[in-house]
């Protein structure tokens, strides 16, 4: 059955606004729509699809696990969560690992086990939590709230107690607000949905400290910037500063639905069995597939082509800046790549969007001023020269416009 993009409109709840035509099959960084129509992706399924669409790796590893298990309760482990298990702990800080199936279930899992553990070793006070304003941390009503962006969290009624905000990147901010009942910050190394903003090293090494100082635990939401994206495997690596607690998801799946959440065998002893569960986290069919990502991604070859190809992606937005200046500044780490509009276009990233659409290219916003590139990590030459092409041409209908 061929279904139309009015057919969204007629049965699904109405909390997305998805484009105009509908995709319907992939291989690497293009996709075809409905008419066979070809377009150059370059959104990644917001830093999701990390090997693009079909890696042939991933669906070697999909089709093999497919005929063998699916999945089982968590009453039983499998062999491809104990494989992803151990590779995670052995090229991460880590020493444990809980599975779930997105960002937000691995961020509520991280912030019921920093308060649990607080709680448990310094008493029912030490449960505050601190998060930056302008931050994402998922949509389930804990982590939207911890996110400092009312427009998401509004209107559910009330908001759990306990949890309070400082401005991203100003270490004096944070130092007003923690104290000894802090049981954990949680914060973004680069803040994606915020507008694509690294965090100073300064910042990173101010907050391990001030935690370090008030026996607070110190969260890395790398939801977006993990599994590669920074041309490390985590971006904790590229600052040098090592999380108690670390989230990841997105592109760990490489499409398919993945998260986990990382720490060590001190911490993780508070999440004593039945203090928390999943019923799909860590099943076979998810961990096949993660094992096979993480095999590809985390190999200097791809980690060193994430940085080169950031190189090219710069120049070529700053080539295209040059002619249309309508960008006031080119901000991220690796293939996490964020391209601020200048005051004069202010609000019109959703206009851009949809220029690109028009030239058959797929791009992103992070917020309404800033246009974001999420690709796949090994993204062609080619593909990233004619997506700069087609970029080119959108910028030009919007400077017109």
């Amino acid at each position: 059955m061929s279904h139309t993009r009015a057919d969204f409109d007629q049965y699904m709840v109405p909390n997305y606004a998805p484009a105009a035509f509908v995709p319907v099959r992939g291989a690497g960084s293009r996709v075809w729509d409905q008419t066979d129509r070809e377009y150059v992706d370059l959104t990644g399924g917001i830093a999701v699809n990390a090997l693009g669409h079909c890696h042939p790796a991933l669906v070697a590893a999909l089709n093999e696990q497919g005929s063998k298990l699916w999945h089982l309760s968590n009453a039983f482990t499998n062999e491809p969560a104990l494989d992803l298990a151990q590779k995670l702990v052995d090229a991460t800080f880590a020493d444990r690992v809980f599975f779930c199936n997105s960002g937000a279930e691995a961020n509520e899992a991280a912030l019921k086990l920093a308060r649990r553990a607080a709680i448990e070793r310094f008493g029912d006070k030490k449960h505050k939590v601190l998060s930056a304003l302008n931050s994402f941390h998922g949509r389930t009503f804990f982590t939207v709230c911890v996110g400092g962006q009312p427009k998401y969290s509004d209107g559910f009624g009330p908001k759990p107690a306990g949890i309070e905000y400082f401005e991203y990147n100003n270490l004096a901010a944070l130092e007003a607000l923690i104290d000894d009942e802090t049981a954990c910050v949680i914060i973004e190394p680069i803040q994606g949905e915020g507008g694509v903003l690294p965090a100073t090293a300064e910042f990173i090494a101010g907050v391990r400290a001030l935690c370090d100082k008030h026996h607070a635990f110190l969260i890395f939401d790398e939801v977006q910037s993990g599994a590669g994206r920074t041309g490390s495997l985590y971006a904790y690596q590229e600052y040098g500063v090592v999380p108690d607690i670390l989230t990841s998801a997105k592109g760990i799946g490489g499409g398919f639905p993945l998260g986990c959440m990382l720490t060590t065998t001190d911490i993780a002893k508070h999440l004593a069995v039945g203090t928390h569960g999943t019923t799909y986290g860590g099943n076979p069919l998810a961990c096949a597939v993660g094992n096979a990502l993480l095999d590809v991604v985390n190999t200097p070859a791809v980690l060193e082509g994430v940085k080169a190809r950031r190189e090219l992606f710069v120049a070529g937005i700053a080539k295209i800046n040059a002619q249309y200046p309508v960008f006031d500044e080119v901000r991220g780490m690796g293939l996490l790549i964020g391209a601020e509009l200048k005051p004069a276009f202010a609000g019109k990233a959703k206009d851009l969007l949809n220029l690109a659409v028009k030239e058959g290219l797929m791009i992103l916003m992070a917020g309404p001023n800033v246009i974001r590139f999420a690709p796949s990590l090994v993204i062609t030459e080619a593909d990233i020269s004619e997506g700069m092409q087609r970029f080119e041409r959108a910028v030009a209908a919007f400077v017109a416009a």
